[in-house]
């Protein structure tokens, strides 16, 4: 440090040198003293104020930051060797502009001088003369010169002196909405309003018609108010499509100016500048000489002292308009230094020292340009959502470096907390190279180097900018981001790795996602998976394991190219468990078909053929091989059960065979079928069908699968259902091992070797020891022969075991299944598979709840509220049962309910599924395929819960099951493969003690480095009061679309709202936004008050 004095003094003495042998800059310059700046504060805070302290730490001066209460945690305050609070008690903008505190810093710390940045008080001359006054040095202009330039009326005078043609607008700041009639009838639309005392952006609105007049006025007068501490507002005529050029000045208080070329802003939103580039591409030489001629004359106009920008725009024609000098340093500063090799905070700081430009080596003769530079402000802002400010704590940054990258920044760092109160500017990437082309593709490569997790940011946007055919041919006007809507076609961030470890988190906070049935633990031990994934049920694998079924299909296919696949097709319900139009049913078999699908097996829960037919046409349309099913029930060798005999399921198959299926399944979801029945049954469907091949299906339950299936065998069936057999039993299908046992060496060998039986099943076992939780076993210890009696599916039995002992009614089983046998025969003795299942035993849970017997249900049955799904089925919405509808259960049931007559979705009208997948674009903001807009059709509250817990946490589908059920213990590493040669290497290392928001810190090492996550504790924010949040599935809930607080409310409860009304206006990061409704309606209740700072999605109002 001392030998850096030392050289900076011998730098400062050789100035005095230069100073008093230079020649004049003219005949009647003032002789200055210089004076030596030893220490500065900047009266700002974040990226600009790094920007100077390193400036002061170059040339050896001691640095003092300002900060407001709300910026206890900012980088710039760490940044300078002294920093101070001012503003205590103020609001977070206001601590910032409180000049009698600022002064009161500078001179209790003996500070020489005082850097405004840019913004806040950069531009107010009040300001500039307290600095004056209290014998502080001002880095910038005069505050005479500051007064000038910062009245916008003044300054456009100025330049009409000085022979520089500007824009036509009012000649003073107007006072009344009044005269910006007036100007408006004298002029023509469109017009512009601007802040009279600050730029930015703020206070700038644009106006097309008398109806947008007030509300704008209004809007740029509080944004102006707010900004500057003056609403001063002037008007002028708005030129379309101009460029926006503006010129860097740089003056000495010798009155030499020179100009170091111009920028161009023209890329810009709402006012406010998003990329800038020096020098402006394809400018005319001439038009650059007249730009910067003009700009130096103004300024000398003047006795402009320091940096300042001299702003013009330039019409289609070539013409330049002097709109404003902004008399500072601009955010934009960056690309001239990059270009011109001239530290522009260097030579504010020698200028106010009293140097002259000569002695700093600047002379206009010695200015020239090198190569192209460009910036982009990458801001937390999300362009899906309008720009909206987003707020939170940065839990990832990794910035994009490199040769030609210059990054300036403040709060970009892993842990810093964006706040709300001031602008969005995140970090400011500099690109330089040696032409346009050459920094495009530099700052295209840093930018998508860039990774910002835990807020939104625009970077997405700025890429497609970068991108963009206009932009590389350097032909932008201030209309570009208006007129290239593509800009807005973003590509989503993976973002991967962080929703992954915010899943964990959740799970290490708040268990599992999936309802867990019984309390146990998944095996300490992972299997040997196999090279294969496993499927799913369509809806299951979306609603509990959410993952996409579709994409299951399609890796399954991939791996397995040569085994046919099969599917389970609900008729007309396809893989739901309600009607569809049959355009929906049809899409979707083409859709599996395409997808890898190869066999449909198609049933109807109540073997309702018109359900059957659809289901079998669609599947034979789509190309796919139809398996009809017939779904069993009763028991063909039982003389005394008439309604199912075997010649009912004989005239099934007729009809079926009829129809064309091509090969034909006995689906047995119960497993009721005994050895007797099995060889009356299959050996009747054999003698009549020799060719058709014969698939059965059935259930282990009474644990005579294995006897029924060896005699359906001997029978004549070419297929039965097995399984594996850690896997079989019970409820599940009989053992594999043991049918294959039982044929060997006999006519029906199957040729599977026992030895690759057990390999088989020695992995479920090892599987199964992860889904101990959701294992029958849990509370089932064995078969029963009951089934024989109460014919309850088995996937339904263990269910209703499960829901038994959930609700503590274990010892009350016996009871449901008693009440599941009456409620079948009151609905007329049913085909028991789901839907028809689950509407048995919704009424048999129904009638244990309530202690009705069958006789007093059906006696009641006129006053009872029975559950939806008896309702709906005696309504006909799942078909017509085999001998019809029970009488005269169903008319007093529906009493004067609609009843549905034939086929239920033979009236619906087909869906409009590009509607549907327009929608969904519009909901999720992504590329949404033909699989997702059939999941949507079918299952449309599951898929958007899906979309939404995806969006948020990631590709689940890579977790271990033990990982995804429990989540990892704390110290365990593990790893988490994403996708070939991308794998993450995880540590859990700690969770933290509950903060006063309701959540705990979780943290782990994430490829060797620290990450952290907040998780929400569900079970403690239910003890706490939080806001409400609006739904988005609800219409009439309107939330704040960003954080910020409630500065008006513009209606009340029972007020009648229009579509597109003004509801309340919110501010953030000093820019406010008018929430509109978007239905009309009825204010049903207002849940904010005037002040009230809110969070993203924080419920406004309730509009009915």
């Amino acid at each position: 440090m001392l030998k850096f004095q030392t050289v900076r003094g011998g730098l400062r003495l050789l100035g005095i040198r230069r100073t008093s042998t230079a020649p004049a800059a003219s005949p009647n310059v003032r002789r200055l003293e210089y004076k030596p700046i030893k220490k500065v504060m900047v009266a700002n805070r974040g990226e600009i104020a790094i920007r100077v302290f390193r400036a002061c730490t170059e040339l050896g001066i001691r640095t003092v930051a300002v900060y407001s209460e709300q910026d206890t945690g900012q980088m710039h305050r760490q940044k300078a060797d002294e920093a101070y609070l001012i503003g205590r008690g103020l609001a977070p903008v206001q601590a910032y502009l409180h000049i009698p505190d600022i002064i009161k810093v500078a001179k209790e710390n003996n500070v020489d001088a005082v850097h405004p940045g840019y913004g806040f008080l950069s531009e107010r001359a009040d300001f500039a003369q307290a600095c004056q006054d209290a014998g502080v040095r001002f880095i910038g202009p005069s505050p005479e010169v500051v007064r000038k330039m910062g009245d916008k009326v003044e300054a456009r005078a100025i330049a009409i002196a000085a022979g520089v043609p500007v824009v036509p607008g009012t000649d003073a700041p107007i006072t009344s909405l009044h005269e910006a009639h007036e100007f408006s009838n004298t002029y023509g639309f469109p017009i512009i309003f601007k802040a009279a005392y600050g730029g930015g952006g703020r206070g700038m609105r644009v106006v097309h018609s008398y109806e947008e007049l007030e509300e704008n006025y209004n809007r740029a007068y509080s944004e102006a108010l707010a900004a500057f501490g003056n609403g001063a507002l002037f008007v002028e005529k708005f030129i379309e499509k101009p460029r926006h050029i503006e010129v860097q000045i740089l003056g000495d208080q010798y009155g030499n100016i020179l100009h170091l070329y111009e920028r161009d802003c023209s890329i810009q939103r709402r006012h406010q500048k998003v990329v800038e580039i020096a020098p402006a591409a394809h400018l005319d030489p001439q038009l650059r000489t007249r730009l910067t001629s003009d700009s130096v004359k103004l300024a000398k106009q003047v006795g402009y002292e320091n940096a300042g920008t001299v702003e013009f725009l330039v019409d289609r024609h070539g013409k330049h308009y002097f709109i404003e000098v902004n008399s500072r340093l601009q955010v934009e500063h960056t690309v001239t230094e990059e270009i011109t090799d001239v530290d522009l905070v260097h030579a504010q700081i020698h200028v106010a020292e009293g140097r002259s430009l000569p002695d700093l080596g600047l002379r206009q003769e010695n200015i020239r340009i090198n190569g192209c530079a460009i910036q982009c402000r990458v801001t937390t802002e999300d362009p899906a959502r309008s720009f909206q400010p987003d707020t939170g704590r940065i839990e990832v940054f990794r910035s994009g470096e490199g040769m030609g990258i210059r990054l300036d920044n403040a709060s970009a760092f892993q842990g810093a907390v964006i706040s709300p109160h001031y602008d969005s500017l995140l970090v400011k990437v500099i690109a330089h190279g040696k032409d346009h082309p050459t920094a495009a593709t530099k700052m295209s490569r840093a930018l998508a180097e860039f990774r910002v997790r835990g807020v939104k940011t625009n970077i997405p946007f700025l890429q497609n900018v970068l991108n963009n055919q206009q932009f590389l041919a350097g032909t932008v006007d201030t209309q570009f981001i208006d007129e290239n809507p593509d800009l807005f076609q973003l590509r989503p961030a993976q973002n991967r790795a962080q929703k992954l470890l915010h899943y964990l988190g959740h799970v290490m906070v708040n268990g599992p996602t999936t309802p867990i049935p019984v309390k146990a633990s998944p095996s300490p031990t992972d299997p040997v998976v196999p090279a294969v994934p496993i499927g799913a049920t369509f809806d299951v694998a979306m609603r509990f394991l959410y993952e996409c079924p579709w994409r299951r299909l399609q890796e399954l296919r991939e791996l397995i190219p040569n085994i046919p696949f099969q599917m389970l097709l609900r008729g007309a319900n396809a893989v739901g468990y309600t009607n569809y139009p049959d355009n929906v049913v049809f899409k979707f078999c083409e859709v599996a078909k395409e997808n890898g699908m190869d066999v449909f097996r198609v049933f109807d829960s109540l073997n309702y053929m018109p359900n059957l037919l659809l289901g079998m046409e669609a599947a034979g349309s789509a190309g796919g091989v139809v398996e009809a099913a017939i779904s069993y029930t009763g028991d063909v060798a039982d003389p005394s059960r008439t309604k199912y005999s075997l010649q009912y399921y004989m005239d099934l198959a007729e009809e079926l065979v009829r129809a064309g299926t091509h090969i034909l399944c006995i689906k047995d979801m119960a497993g009721l079928l005994k050895p007797m029945a099995c060889t009356m049954l299959v050996s009747s469907l054999r003698d009549r069908f020799p060719d058709l091949p014969l698939h059965i299906h059935t259930h282990d339950t009474s644990g005579a699968g294995v006897a029924a299936m060896l005699a359906c065998a001997q029978a004549g069936a070419d297929v039965v259902d097995v399984a594996a057999d850690s896997m079989s039993g019970m409820t599940s299908q009989p053992s594999m091992g043991a049918l294959v046992a039982c044929t060997r060496r006999t006519p029906l060998d199957t040729g599977v070797p026992l030895e690759r039986v057990f390999d088989y099943s020695e992995y479920w076992e090892g599987a199964r020891g992860l889904y101990a939780a959701f294992d029958c076993t849990a509370t089932m210890k064995s078969g029963n022969s009951d089934v024989y009696e109460n014919e309850i599916p088995g996937g339904q039995y263990t269910n209703l075991h499960f829901q038994a002992h959930s609700m503590g009614l274990g010892s009350k089983f016996k009871e449901v299944k008693k009440a599941y046998v009456e409620a079948n025969q009151m609905l007329g003795d049913l085909i028991k598979v789901t839907p028809s299942s689950k509407i048995v035993g919704d009424l048999a849970q129904f009638m244990v709840q309530n202690g009705l017997s069958r006789a007093e249900a059906e006696a009641q049955a006129e006053e009872l509220s029975f559950p939806r799904s008896v309702v709906e089925f005696l309504q006909g919405y799942i078909g017509i049962p085999h001998g019809g509808f029970p009488e005269p259960l169903r008319s007093k049931v529906l009493k004067d309910l609609p009843r549905v007559e034939g086929r239920p979705g033979a009236s619906l009208p087909p869906l409009d599924l590009q509607m549907l997948e327009k929608e969904l674009i519009e909901r999720h903001g992504e590329e949404v395929t033909p699989e997702d807009v059939l999941s949507a059709a079918i299952y449309p509250d599951v898929f958007a819960h899906f979309k939404d817990f995806t969006a948020t946490f990631g590709p689940l589908d890579s977790l271990s099951t033990r990982l995804f059920l429990q989540g990892p213990k704390i110290a365990e590493e593990f790893e988490v493969e994403l996708e070939r040669g991308k794998t993450l290497h995880i540590k859990a290392l700690a969770i933290s003690d509950l903060n006063r928001a309701g959540q705990r810190q979780v943290f782990f090492e994430l490829n060797g480095q620290l990450r952290s996550i907040l998780v929400k504790d569900t079970q403690a924010m239910k003890e706490m009061h939080f806001h409400p949040k609006a739904l988005k599935d609800v219409k009439g809930q309107i939330g704040a679309p960003m954080p910020g607080k409630v500065i008006d409310i513009k209606v009340a409860a029972g007020a009648k709202v229009a579509k597109g009304q003004p509801l309340c206006v919110l501010s953030a990061m000093k820019m406010e936004t008018v929430v509109t409704s978007p239905m009309e309606g009825t204010v049903r209740k207002v849940h904010v008050t005037t002040d009230m700072t809110l969070e993203g999605d924080d419920l406004i109002l309730e509009i009915e």
